[in-house]
């Protein structure tokens, strides 16, 4: 016999264990608040721009295949910037205990399509830190290109600058709190209907029909307290 499932019933089995899934909701929202502000470090980021342009400025000025020239060659910049021969210097600039490949992982370099600017973004548990990494990778870059590939032809544009009162750009407790409440409603609801499926006890005229296939010819009414019948009438029964 096929089994269906109404949507009454579904609502029924959620009415049913909904102390169970919102118990559940609340215990995923504070583990996830209880992770986000205790457990994890705070990343703080800051960024610096670079201008890419041409070395030498010619009477009439740029013409488009300059730009696009320097358009191409911000690619080769962008891997550039995140080589050991730039960041090995900003590592002894700061003074900094790390490997060239593990800066690389705090750094990300970017660039808007048709852009000329080069945005350097660094992460760190330290917002002071994230600043002086930014401005010491974009300060050796302009340096260090001169030499590796003889042009002069990039600038600072815009600094990273720290500011009054940091932000951290990750974790963001309120996200994970959200996402929280949303995986603790999915696995209650889960646990619901599997304790349901998993309940196999007769509790219905509808259960009893369902299992022996069977039509109901009859019912017993329970019986109150109020109607039983007290030891004295028993035994004025027995008499008759």
């Amino acid at each position: 016999m096929e089994e269906t499932i109404s949507l009454q019933e579904l609502m029924n089995v959620l009415k049913k264990r909904f102390m169970m899934i919102l118990a559940i909701a609340i215990v995923a929202i504070t583990i996830a608040g209880v992770v986000s502000y205790l457990i994890l470090t705070p990343i703080y980021q800051a960024s610096t721009q670079i201008l890419v342009n041409q070395e030498k400025v010619e009477q009439q000025g740029f013409n488009s295949q300059d730009i696009q020239t320097d358009l191409q060659l911000i690619n080769t910049y962008n891997v550039i910037i995140k080589s050991p021969a730039i960041l090995s210097i900003v590592i002894e600039k700061l003074d900094m205990d790390i490997t060239p490949s593990q800066l690389t992982e705090q750094i990300t370099v970017d660039s808007a399509q048709n852009s000329q600017v080069i945005n350097i973004s660094v992460t760190d548990p330290e917002p002071f830190k994230a600043v002086d990494i930014a401005n010491t990778t974009g300060q050796v870059f302009q340096e260090e290109i001169q030499k590796l590939m003889k042009v002069d032809n990039v600038n600072i544009l815009s600094p990273a600058e720290m500011p009054e009162n940091p932000t951290p750009v990750k974790p963001n407790p309120k996200l994970n709190m959200a996402i929280g409440v949303v995986v603790g409603l999915m696995i209650g609801v889960g646990i619901a209907f599997l304790l349901e499926y998993l309940d196999t006890t007769i509790k219905t005229e509808q259960d009893v029909e369902e299992l022996l296939e069977l039509p109901i010819l009859g019912l017993v009414s329970p019986i109150s307290e109020k109607e039983m019948p007290t030891p004295a009438a028993r035994q004025r029964r027995k008499k008759r």
